[in-house]
């Protein structure tokens, strides 16, 4: 009867440790989701600030397009032949 007592102490110890193991395994878990879901937050943000940031870098090359700087002088001309064009057809339709 004694080595089924020790048997059964084994087990009962192990099993013990098992339990131990679980719940570290479930908060680890539970911090590793946490963590996780406050990386997707943060993935976000950042997102929507570079295209919030990509559209003011447009908005700049636009404003220094129609300014007529140095870097920029065909592009100036382009855009100002385009808006010129854009105009004539509206005072063409006005007319019709």
């Amino acid at each position: 009867m004694s080595v089924i007592a020790e048997i059964i102490d084994t087990l009962e110890n192990k099993i013990g440790k098992l339990f131990i193991k679980i719940k570290s395994l479930e908060q680890n878990n539970h911090e590793l989701n946490t963590e996780l879901q406050n990386a997707a937050v943060l993935i976000q943000n950042q997102s929507n600030e570079i295209e919030s940031l990509k559209t003011q870098i447009e908005t700049l090359k636009i404003a220094n397009t129609l300014l007529g700087s140095d870097d920029n002088k065909r592009d100036t001309k382009l855009k100002i032949n385009s808006i010129i064009r854009e105009i004539d057809y509206c005072i063409a339709q006005l007319s019709d």
